[in-house]
């Protein structure tokens, strides 16, 4: 059955599992754009003010800049709750987890939705990089259990990836888009597999701007060239936005689950073992905080990450082939989604990759940007890299067969 085709059930109640950057922000949403009542739960008092803390800042902000009214405010505030424990999630419609990336504990998590809420309630995990077929192992109604995938900062990133499992009911599927749409996302559904499409295509770019770093190219050079490309951020930047840690954490993951071409340069276990996580502690890449305003405006690079890293960063690459080298690595990895049906379309991977990772708009997306510079071209370029750099350069056989036919991916 088509997706398209069922109706989505009417959602009444929403339900949040953590209150943290992600719970916050989902909170918001669902608050200010999906006009629905939401309810926190959260494992302390602690935790709860964090996330009533988060979700007020956003209204104050919007407030400030006059993008509301108190009135509103007062009203969108008044269907956002909150508590320690599961009373008053009986009739939940959605629950929505955003607890720490570890399998037992969404486990232990699904269970307690599963006895605290109705036969109906659909569980919706928020994870990046858990299966959600892996999550759903334990669960009494797997046909109840959905990937919801969004983006930090949430009320201002505007996908959502919905991951369906081979269980996943067609309603469950329609009723996730519905609620998407309505927090105001552009939504695109996925089938499940490690890393899902937008977090799998994400790593060989980080690890390929990891490795041009490694072989002693400076921070500068790498993001302005990326940026002067069309992306928004530079990789670097990046990694000390999502915090160096959880790519730390996703990285061994990815290599299981996708072997040798997945890992990174041994320079992240060095960030690791000196405790830089990036911007949350305010050492990573770049500096924050005092030691950045001291330097004045502007982003400046953490000098002592060479140091750590065994670097000597006086090697000048052309930034075309800094561009080539990390915007193919991504490209790649996206046809091979598409190749193994973790995609539904080209399309869906084009969106995606521009709404959720920030690929150069004007581009296109990855299908449309082969499409453009022609399946045979990106083909002979990746095989020219594949020869210089081994086998995370191995081509993705879809870009084989479409260069061989002279194929494209849109009509």
């Amino acid at each position: 059955v088509d997706d398209a085709e069922v109706k989505p059930r009417e959602i009444h109640r929403v339900g949040m599992l953590g209150g943290g950057l992600m719970g916050g922000g989902i909170c918001y949403v669902t608050t200010q754009n999906a006009n629905l009542p939401i309810r926190l739960k959260e494992i302390n008092l602690e935790g709860l003010a964090r996330g009533y803390k988060y979700v007020n800042d956003i209204y104050a902000e919007r407030l400030k800049r006059r993008q509301i009214t108190k009135f509103e405010r007062l009203r969108k505030s008044a269907l956002f709750s909150g508590t320690v424990d599961y009373i008053g999630f009986g009739d939940t419609d959605v629950m929505i987890e955003a607890v720490f990336e570890n399998l037992e504990l969404k486990h232990k998590v699904l269970a307690q939705v599963e006895e605290a809420c109705g036969p109906n309630t659909i569980f919706a995990s928020n994870t990046s990089s858990l299966p959600i077929t892996k999550i759903a192992a334990g669960a009494k109604r797997p046909e109840l259990v959905v990937g919801m995938h969004y983006f930090s900062p949430v009320h201002k990133m505007p996908l959502l990836e919905v991951i369906t499992t081979a269980k996943t009911a067609p309603w469950v599927t329609a009723t996730a888009v519905a609620l998407g749409k309505k927090q105001g996302k552009t939504v695109i559904v996925v089938n499940d597999g490690v890393g899902f499409y937008t977090s799998r295509i994400l790593g060989p770019l980080m690890n390929e701007a990891a490795f041009i770093l490694a072989e002693g190219v400076a921070i500068e050079q790498i993001d302005g060239a990326m940026k002067r490309w069309g992306w928004p951020v530079g990789p670097i930047t990046l990694l000390d936005e999502v915090g160096i840690d959880i790519a730390a954490h996703v990285g061994p993951i990815m290599v299981e689950a996708f072997g040798e071409r997945m890992n990174p340069p041994d320079t992240m276990a060095k960030l690791v073992a000196d405790d830089r996580k990036g911007r949350k502690n305010e050492k990573g890449f770049y500096l924050y905080g005092e030691a950045a305003k001291k330097k004045g405006k502007g982003k400046h690079v953490d000098k002592s990450v060479y140091e750590v890293l065994g670097i000597d960063p006086s090697k000048t690459l052309p930034a075309e082939e800094i561009q080539m080298r990390c915007s193919l690595q991504f490209v790649n990895e996206a046809l091979r989604c598409f190749g193994d049906g973790i995609l539904r379309s080209a399309r869906d991977g084009d969106i995606g990759a521009i709404f959720g990772l920030g690929f150069p708009p004007f581009r296109g997306g990855p299908f449309r940007y082969v499409d453009s510079v022609g399946a045979s071209e990106v083909l002979r370029r990746i095989e020219g890299y594949h020869e210089r750099f081994g086998a995370r350069w191995e081509p993705a056989p879809v870009l084989v067969e479409m260069a061989k036919d002279n194929k494209k991916f849109h009509g």
